[in-house]
């Protein structure tokens, strides 16, 4: 007997770091058969192609070359592309992950031909209907036939919302389990790890920034002194010239305290060169930057500043400080126990908010003696997470390190538990 034939759907830059822990949890556990179809929606090498590669997937078993375009037209010529490969195939399962046009273009056509569909990242709200993705992750679950959740929050919604209990599973976040798996493989200093390390010191060099002289230093310890990371995609922040413009002076200004590092999506950088900003001394603008490399140089920062779901949730996980240039979150777990604050989209509240930061950070701390009851200094606390061993991760130079909490279930090993809900459930 064939073994059941899941779908991964990788669309946008995201999907492929979220399918990398569900490629290697699947090869662990054998009972499934996968393919792994690519929708193009990300078309540009140094935004996609690379990252099958270090990410340690595998090339497309399907490549749909679907990309440009509004969100209708993206949409309806995926679901046109992706439809004679269900008929063909006739998958027990398609996956999809996040909320990208890729997501329910794909989770649509499925369900019409009667393939299930699994979400994962499901159930997280914004409540902000005028994000594309928010209407994706709505339109998504609400035919999903397994919601697997990266936070308590995100199940709550699913309830209220009236999908069945048996359909919710709380399993953690796959972004997660690769940043993990991405940082041990950095620490392990292989060469993989080394590439990785020099692609960020081209990328530094490229942009005038200096680099750490140290041939044997941690691939962390790739700049001389501290420093903050920047990343703006939404289009909110990037679209608009009069807010992108307002956004560079107030970056430029808090770069006269903190040196940033921008890595600019390509579309952005046009936007920039299109508006005549005059860049200030502290800011530097990057290429885009593959996953390692890019994890190589933010896991050191002191503050990031940034519009990605992602990257709010990343910090968290390590204890780096974050400000989340937008009105909202779908992942309020990283500001109810993580390391990131909404700073909202006003410049000059940005501003304000990153140098109060600052403050806070450079302001110094007190050394208590170790406390018998908690082994690490002052009082006891109950942890509200899963401890973070102080591997060095935390911030930059000047930024005290801590015991980092991490939200539940953010252990690593959500693709495991996802593979064994789905291989239970398929296997007779």
């Amino acid at each position: 007997m064939a073994a059941p034939l899941l779908h991964l759907i990788a669309g946008a830059r995201p999907n492929f770091m979220k399918l990398a822990p569900l490629v290697r949890a699947l090869r662990a556990d054998g009972r499934l058969a996968w393919k792994l179809i690519h929708t193009g929606q990300h078309h540009d090498t140094a935004m996609s192609g690379v990252f099958f590669d270090e990410l340690g997937l595998p090339p497309p078993d399907v490549s749909l070359d679907c990309h440009g375009g509004g969100h209708a037209q993206l949409t309806a010529r995926i679901m046109q592309a992706y439809e004679p490969h269900v008929l063909a195939d006739r998958p027990a399962a398609c996956v999809v992950v996040g909320d990208v046009d890729s997501t329910l273009a794909c989770a649509l056509t499925a369900r019409k031909l009667g393939v299930r569909v699994a979400h994962v990242e499901a159930g997280l709200r914004s409540g902000d209907m005028t994000m594309p993705e928010e209407i994706n992750r709505r339109a998504t679950d609400a035919i999903a036939d397994w919601l697997f959740t990266t936070e308590p929050s995100a199940a709550a919604h699913l309830r209220r919302e009236g999908h069945p209990e048996s359909r919710i599973h709380e399993v953690g976040h796959v972004m997660v389990d690769t940043l993990l798996y991405q940082l041990a493989r950095l620490d392990a200093g292989d060469a993989q790890a080394l590439a990785a390390r020099q692609a960020a010191q081209a990328a530094l060099q490229s942009a005038g920034v200096g680099v750490g002289t140290d041939a044997d230093a941690g691939a962390g310890d790739l700049i001389d002194g501290r420093f903050g990371v920047v990343t703006l995609h939404r289009p909110a922040n990037v679209d608009d010239p009069v807010q992108l413009a307002a956004l560079m002076t107030a970056l430029g200004t808090l770069s006269a305290r903190l040196p940033l590092l921008f890595p600019v999506h390509p579309r952005t950088r046009e936007r920039l060169a299109a508006l005549g900003v005059a860049l200030a001394p502290g800011l530097h603008l990057l290429p885009p930057l593959p996953y390692q490399p890019f994890l190589a140089l933010w896991r050191r920062a002191m503050l990031v500043l940034t519009d990605s779901g992602g990257l709010q949730e990343e910090t968290t996980a390590l204890g780096i400080p974050c400000l989340t240039l937008r009105e909202n979150t779908e992942r309020p777990v990283t500001v109810d126990l993580g390391t990131n604050e909404i700073a909202g989209t006003d410049p000059a509240r940005i501003l304000a908010l990153a140098m109060r930061r600052l403050d806070d950070l450079e302001r110094p701390q007190p050394s208590p003696l170790p406390s018998p009851a908690s082994g690490r200094g002052g009082k006891k606390s109950e942890p509200v997470g899963l401890p973070l061993p102080l591997a060095g991760e935390g911030g930059g130079e000047g930024q005290p390190k801590v015991a980092v909490r991490r939200p539940p279930l953010w252990d690593g090993n959500a693709a495991p538990r996802i593979v064994t809900v789905l291989a239970d459930a398929l296997l007779p």
